[in-house]
């Protein structure tokens, strides 16, 4: 009986703070509540769903919203990936300053989207901003976050990838520091060429790693919103699923708090994100678990 007690604690917090929230959200998606205080909430049943999914011109942006945060989180877990197992490798050697270049690699991940946004948003400020006057030189000129919905996107997608990179390149070092120097010394002996040792030794040996990051960029760009939010505001054609979510509940798709609250029909589209996310996540996780029991059995 003791130790059901001690789990009570945590379980509790568990059930307030996750669990509780998750089953609520379930339970508004089937009504019209708008969060506004005092304002009757009736059960609408799969009525959200339909709408969100299957009627006019509303549907047809959801879905193409669907399809970028698709797109957005492919792009950002191969190209975040890579670059984070790049620059992991390159500051695993004894290299002068490697830990001056650790720092100035992951401090992007502890300013917080905001001071990210707003850094970035100067930067590329079309009118005489670093950026602009930087491609001035060469005689070119872009509206950058301002212009065209592919354009700001790419962006944004860009921005995502500094902002967060530091995180996967961390996970990497820490996976490369348990690798035994003897495995290189000895494939060294061997005669192995770099690209031979690494994906011989450290590829392989670097599988737990390679799992953490893969599942945590899939999921976190698959949620990810708080830099459209802060960079280019609700615009067609560049906003994700995560920030459509947002904008409908708190009523900012008409670029104004003035618009409606519909809290209830934010949760179904939530609830459809979740689905996205447990489908790949476990989609992903199953064949990363398939492909460790492979190579380290």
């Amino acid at each position: 009986m003791l130790p059901y007690l001690l789990l009570l604690p945590g379980l509790l917090f568990y059930f307030v703070i996750a669990l509780g929230p998750s089953l609520a959200t379930t339970v508004f998606s089937f009504t019209d509540a708008t969060g506004i205080k005092g304002s009757k909430v009736n059960w609408v049943g799969l009525d959200n769903y339909k709408e969100f999914l299957f009627m006019g011109q509303a549907s047809i942006d959801n879905l193409e919203a669907v399809g970028r945060t698709l797109i957005f989180c492919l792009l950002v877990t191969s190209i975040q990936f890579s670059l984070g197992l790049l620059v992991a490798i390159i500051l695993n050697q004894k290299i002068k300053g490697r830990i001056i270049f650790r720092t100035i690699y992951f401090m992007p991940v502890i300013l917080g989207a905001v001071i990210q946004g707003l850094i970035w948003s100067l930067f590329l400020f079309p009118l005489g901003g670093p950026m602009a006057k930087f491609i001035g030189l060469f005689g070119l000129r872009s509206e950058f976050l301002g212009g065209p919905p592919e354009v700001a996107f790419g962006w944004v997608t860009a921005i995502q990838i500094w902002a967060n990179m530091g995180t996967t390149m961390i996970i990497f070092l820490a996976g490369l520091q348990t690798i035994p120097a003897e495995m290189y010394e000895a494939a060294e002996i061997d005669g192995a060429s770099p690209w031979q040792v690494f994906t011989n030794v450290t590829w392989p040996l670097l599988t737990p790693s390679v799992n953490t990051n893969l599942t945590l960029n899939i999921i976190g760009s698959l949620q990810a919103w708080q830099l459209f939010l802060i960079l280019i505001g609700y615009r067609n054609k560049t906003q994700v699923l995560g920030y459509l979510i947002y904008a409908v509940g708190f009523g900012q798709t008409s670029g104004s708090v003035t618009a409606s609250f519909r809290q209830g029909y934010a949760a179904a589209a939530s609830i459809v994100l979740f689905v996205i996310v447990l489908v790949l996540g476990m989609s992903a996780n199953y064949f990363l678990q398939r492909r460790e029991t492979r190579i380290l059995g």
